[in-house]
């Protein structure tokens, strides 16, 4: 009985440590996302009305007063931050003329909802666009078990196809 008790405590510890972890670091995200020569990092500081649009996407007020990302053409990279249920998802997105290129998953520190950072909900998000409402033109499965991590990614999307719009309208100006 011993035996058995302690073989389900080593696996249920061994799925839990599998659940969350650094799948790539910021750094080495943002170096691939422009084949190995990132450009300099910039920073924006979002204004009243920017950060209204932010607030009614997440729900709250976002955490920094400045947001940094890399540029380089048309191509930015965006390193964001929500909370699923407990603890931040921290999400690497590439956007690219108002669209979504790449979204990965970089450090996830929840211990249920790990599932995406997996290519099959991941890819969802390729091409994907924001309406004139700040939603995203397409809708987003969910994975059951993983609504709240989910709903933070999602959110992040939005966020992050905002912000490259501001972006490419601070550079048009």
């Amino acid at each position: 009985m011993k035996k058995y008790v302690l073989l389900l405590l080593l696996l249920s510890f061994s799925v839990t440590g599998l659940a969350g972890g650094v799948y790539q670091e910021p750094d080495a995200f943002v170096t691939e996302a422009f084949a190995g020569h990132p450009p300099k990092a910039a920073v924006i500081w979002p204004s009243s009305e920017l950060k209204a649009q932010m607030k009614q996407i997440l729900g709250h007020d976002y955490k920094g007063l400045r947001i940094r990302y890399w540029k380089e053409g048309n191509r930015t990279a965006w390193i964001l931050d929500e909370i699923g249920k407990d603890k931040p998802i921290t999400t690497g997105f590439i956007t690219n003329q108002g669209k979504i290129e790449t979204v990965r998953v970089l450090i996830f520190r929840e211990s249920r909802g790990w599932e995406v950072r997996h290519a099959f909900f991941t890819d969802q998000f390729d091409n994907v666009a924001l309406t004139n409402m700040n939603r995203l033109d397409r809708n987003i499965d969910n994975i059951t078990g993983a609504t709240l991590s989910v709903r933070a990614v999602t959110k992040l999307a939005r966020v992050a196809l905002l912000l490259d719009e501001a972006v490419g309208e601070k550079n048009n100006t």
